[in-house]
C-alpha cells in the first residue's frame, strides 16, 4: 500500500498494536535528508502501547525520495529492522512495525522513542567522551558478525567489491563533481589551505583502486555512521548512546564506518590528538567478540578510508535536496575528510 503521514490513522494504529489506540497530530522531527521522521504522542488504556513513537517515511521531497527509492535506501532499512538488527548488539531504537512497498517505494517504520536522547551534531562535532560511546556501539555493530561468511546469502546488504559496481561508482563520482565543486569548492580550499579541490580532483581518478584495496574479513557495515545518525543521553535522561538510520546497511569492511566517523565526528585538532586511541579502543572491542584483528591491518584500512567520507560528500551532496543545513554539513563533511585523508597519506596507499 502507499504509505504516508495521513495513512497512520487510529484505526491503522490499533490495528497495529492489537487494542484502541489513538494518536496525536504527527510533529515533524530533524531534517532527514532522504526520509521524513514524525513524532506521534499515542493515547490506550493498555499499558504495553508506549506513549510515543517515531515513524519514519520517504521523504516528501521528490529529488530525495527519487534517490531513496533508486539507491534502495527504504527497502534496505526496513529489511535491516525486520531480518539482521537481532542478530547484532549495537543499540539501535525497538522496532514495532517496518514494511516497505516494492510497487510504490513507500516505506513505513514505526520505532521507540529514544527522548530525552538527542542527535549528535555533525556540524559542530562531538568530544571524546562521545566519540568513545560511538567507537563502543560500533564494535557491537561489527563484532558479532565478523567474518561471518553467512553474510553473503544476504543479497539486499550493499557492496562494493565488484569491479562493475567500483567503476559505476567512480562514474558517479566524476560526473558529480563539477557540481559539488560550484557549491563547495571554494569554502573546501579556503578551510584546506588551497590543498582540497586539488585532492577531489585527483581522486576522481582512482576510485576502482580505492575500493579494489577493500579485502576481508567483512562484516555488517551502518555506510553513513556519522554524529547526526547518533543519540545520545542528556542530563534528562536516555539512553548513553543508539544508532538510527539504518538506509545504507552493507556487508564490507568495518573499518570505513570507523574513519568515516571519526574524521568527520571530531573536529580536526582533535580528531589528530585522539584518532589512534579510538582506532586502539576499536581493536579491543572487536577482539571482544573473541576475533583475531592484526593492528597493522586496521590502520593501514583506516588511513585509506579516510577517503570514504570524501566520496560521501561529493556524491550524497548531489543527489539529496539542498538546505541550509545540508550546506554547512556537505562543507564540514567534505573539509575534515580532506584534512583526515591528506594527513594519513590516503591517496598514497592507492
Amino acid at each position: 500500500m502507499r504509505y504516508n503521514e495521513t495513512t497512520q490513522t487510529d484505526q491503522w494504529w490499533s490495528k497495529l498494536f492489537g487494542t484502541p489506540v489513538h494518536a496525536s497530530t504527527p510533529c515533524r522531527i530533524g531534517e532527514g535528508q532522504v526520509g521524513m521522521n514524525l513524532r506521534y504522542q499515542l493515547e490506550s488504556s493498555d499499558p504495553g502501547v508506549p506513549q510515543s513513537v517515531v515513524v519514519k517515511l520517504a521523504s516528501p521531497d521528490p529529488t530525495s525520495r527519487a534517490t531513496g527509492v533508486a539507491l534502495r535506501n527504504y527497502e534496505r532499512e526496513a529489511k535491516f529492522y525486520n531480518e539482521l538488527v537481532d542478530s547484532v548488539d549495537v543499540r539501535t531504537p525497538a522496532c514495532y512495525f517496518a514494511d516497505w512497498d516494492e510497487v510504490s517505494g513507500d516505506v513505513v517504520i514505526v520505532l521507540e522513542d529514544m527522548a530525552p536522547a538527542e542527535q549528535g551534531d555533525q556540524i559542530r562535532g562531538c568530544e571524546i567522551d562521545h566519540a568513545r560511546l560511538a567507537v563502543s556501539e560500533l564494535t557491537r555493530l561489527h563484532g558479532p558478525r565478523w567474518d561471518d561468511p553467512t553474510l553473503w546469502d544476504i543479497s539486499w546488504l550493499q557492496r562494493r567489491t565488484a569491479q562493475d559496481d567500483a567503476t559505476g561508482l567512480q562514474s558517479m563520482y566524476s560526473m558529480l563533481l563539477p557540481g559539488f565543486l560550484t557549491s563547495y569548492g571554494q569554502e573546501l580550499d579556503r578551510q584546506t589551505d588551497g590543498r582540497g579541490v586539488d585532492f577531489v580532483k585527483e581522486l576522481s581518478g582512482k576510485i576502482v583502486a580505492y575500493v579494489a584495496a577493500r579485502d576481508e574479513p567483512f562484516t555488517v557495515t551502518h555506510g553513513d555512521y556519522r554524529l547526526d545518525n547518533l543519540l545520545f543521553a542528556t542530563d534528562s535522561g536516555g539512553v548513553a548512546c543508539s544508532v538510527v538510520d539504518w538506509q545504507t546497511p552493507g556487508h564490507g569492511n568495518g573499518v570505513a564506518d570507523l574513519a568515516y566517523f571519526i574524521g568527520a565526528g571530531l573536529l580536526p585538532d582533535d580528531r589528530r590528538k585522539h584518532e589512534w586511541y579510538l582506532v586502539d579502543q576499536y581493536i579491543a572491542g572487536i577482539e571482544s567478540y573473541g576475533r583475531s584483528v592484526r593492528r597493522d591491518w586496521i590502520e593501514n584500512h583506516y588511513r585509506r578510508e579516510a577517503i570514504s567520507g570524501v566520496v560521501m560528500a561529493v556524491i550524497a551532496s548531489q543527489i539529496v535536496g539542498r538546505t541550509d543545513r545540508g550546506d554547512l554539513m556537505f562543507t564540514a563533511m567534505g573539509v575534515r575528510h580532506c584534512l583526515q585523508a591528506i594527513d594519513n597519506g590516503a591517496m598514497d596507499l592507492l
